[in-house]
Parts: C-alpha cells; structure tokens; sequence
C-alpha cells in the first residue's frame, strides 16, 4: 500500500489521467474523426496532455478545495 500522505498525489495522478483520457479522445475524434490513425493521434494527444493536466490538478488542486469549502455549508 502506498502511505497516506501520498494521497493527494495519486489522487491527482489518477483524476488527471482519466480527465485527460476521455478529453483528448472526444477532442481527437472531433477534429479528425474516426479512421485508421484516431487511436495513435488519441494516445499522442493524450501522453502530451497528461502531465499537464497532473501538474494543474497537484498545483491548484488545494486552491480549488479551499474556494468549494467556502461555497458549500456541511451537512446537518
């Protein structure tokens, strides 16, 4: 098992990499559509975005629960 206080970076790891998966598939296939090279283009698309997408959760991740925890009340 990977210790505790890694979570928030395989969260990140894990959120972004499925984000970014299902982004650049629905981006690919809309500007090129379906054909023999969507997958590769798809996957090149998405090796490039991933860890941009990794940074920009890890970095801003906090910020982002900060500003929904002044947003929302808890729960009764």
């Amino acid at each position: 098992m990977i210790p505790a206080r890694y979570a928030r970076a395989v969260f990140s790891l894990i959120m972004s990499g499925l984000m970014s998966f299902i982004v650049t598939g629905i981006a690919t296939v809309k500007a090129i559509g379906f054909g023999p090279s969507t997958f590769g283009d798809w996957m090149a698309s998405w090796a490039f975005c991933w860890p941009i997408a990794f940074t920009v959760i890890l970095l801003f991740g906090p910020s982002v629960q900060r500003m929904v925890n002044r947003m929302v009340r808890p729960q009764d």
